[in-house]
């Protein structure tokens, strides 16, 4: 008998469950087998049926229930040792072994399916691919696979569903697309109430945690403006972290982040304040003294003092700008990106509490240090310009905002809305007659 040729997907492509990939209807009896270790999957499988000292394994482990099991036990490894593109090999591999035994409809393939798309989305960060592999695999299930006959096979169905769409709501947060994220959570949320009650306990997955849930539908909450509702996500968010790994928890960080955005889209900014205090106490408490993250929350901070518009809070506005700032210079380099938008939004608050001269020092001391075009050098430049022309130093702000439009140009494109409101100035300044003076 001559061998079957079966596709094996590969990282960059694969076919569709609907494609001519599909398991022979005639049993496969032992002679069979034998005759297709030279195929295509035998060769893809070559490297990892030898162990690390050159020996093979039994041929019997070669069968492609075998190889599944030996691939899905390889995916946890890699990815508790954070070999996450090496466990991203593995899930396409799986997909492919799911199809060879058990067909294009079964529920196993659309598992394999949705673990190669939450895949894409968690460790390779392609969230176009992530959402064509789980449609791919809610296809599979809405075509209708066989009625579970076992507790099991329903854990897995209804697992499966949740790894669906929690990938799906993830990507549409990653659009900004909180209705449809919104929708696809909380089918999460109810499929999860399902599971809870088929195991007459909380369901525990290895991927995807209840606080994670939470945490998706509080985000996209907050998208859609509905304040409350996602205050009251991501407090259970909180609840969960500290009931698990207590209250210092570096999780919290960014729940606390996401609990003070929205209570400044409330004008709450002292709830804000707060939260962002909790998180900046964290950072300080579970990070080295100067980190990025403490940067970060920092620079948060003072941006939440600064949004209150409170002067009482202006001397801890200046106190977190200018830590944020330090500890970037020193963690990140006085040109990192990062360090030069911590300058734009100091500089920005510097301006709004009358320090002009000191927020233009700050900006030509991090502009002389940056080469690369970038839209934050282009925003610095826009601010020197301005600068520079409220003093009445014409040429000088017209020279840097000419510089500010070369840059704009390059990074935008001339029709931008920035671009053209730079050239807009630009013209008029030429029109008045005052550039040569």
């Amino acid at each position: 008998m001559l061998p079957i040729p079966i596709h094996i997907p590969t990282d960059s492509t694969y076919l569709d469950p609907g494609s001519q990939c599909t398991t022979p209807k005639t049993a496969i009896t032992s002679s069979d087998t034998e005759e297709t270790e030279g195929s295509v999957l035998d060769y893809t499988e070559r490297s990892q049926d030898t162990h690390r000292n050159g020996s093979r394994l039994p041929k019997r482990q070669s069968y492609p229930m075998d190889k599944l099991t030996k691939a899905e036990m390889r995916v946890e490894q890699f990815i508790k040792d954070r070999e996450f593109l090496t466990a991203h090999k593995e899930l396409i591999r799986c997909v492919a072994l799911c199809r060879i035994i058990y067909g294009d409809g079964h529920w196993r393939l659309a598992e394999a399916f949705a673990n190669l798309a939450y895949g894409y989305l968690t460790y390779r960060g392609l969230p176009a691919q992530a959402k064509q592999h789980a449609e791919s695999a809610k296809s599979i299930l809405l075509r209708g696979v066989e009625i579970a006959k076992s507790s099991e096979e329903k854990t897995g169905i209804l697992g499966t569903l949740v790894t669906i769409y929690y990938t799906l709501g993830m990507v549409y947060l990653q659009q900004n697309n909180g209705r449809e994220a919104y929708v696809s959570l909380q089918k999460v949320e109810k499929i999860t109430e399902d599971l809870s009650e088929l195991q007459g306990k909380t369901p525990v997955t290895g991927k995807i945690s209840e606080k994670d849930i939470a945490l998706a539908l509080g985000r996209a909450c907050l998208i859609q403006n509905k304040f409350s509702s996602a205050i009251n996500y991501f407090e259970r968010a909180e609840e969960l972290v500290v009931s698990c790994d207590g209250d210092s928890s570096p999780e919290l960080i960014s729940i606390y982040r996401d609990m003070a955005k929205c209570e400044q889209k409330r004008k709450r900014h002292d709830q804000a304040i707060q939260h962002l205090l909790q998180a900046h106490s964290i950072c300080q408490s579970v990070y080295k003294p100067l980190s990025v993250e403490a940067a970060q929350t920092g620079l948060l901070l003072a941006k939440g003092y600064t949004a209150s518009g409170s002067s009482d809070y202006s001397e801890l506005a200046e106190k977190f700008f200018t830590e944020s700032l330090s500890m970037y210079r020193v963690v990140l380099g006085p040109d990192d990106p990062e360090t030069l938008i911590a300058c734009v939004e100091f500089s920005k608050w510097l301006i709004q509490s009358g320090n002009t001269q000191e927020a233009y020092k700050l900006l030509h001391e991090a502009v002389g240090i940056e080469t690369e075009y970038n839209e934050t050098v282009a925003e610095m430049l826009s601010i020197m310009g301005s600068i520079c022309l409220a003093d009445g130093k014409i040429s000088k702000g017209y020279r840097l905002l000419k510089k500010c439009l070369e840059i704009q140009v390059a990074v935008y494109g001339s029709q931008h809305s920035k671009s053209r409101e730079t050239q807009n100035l630009l013209s008029t300044l030429q029109k008045s007659g005052a550039v040569g003076e």
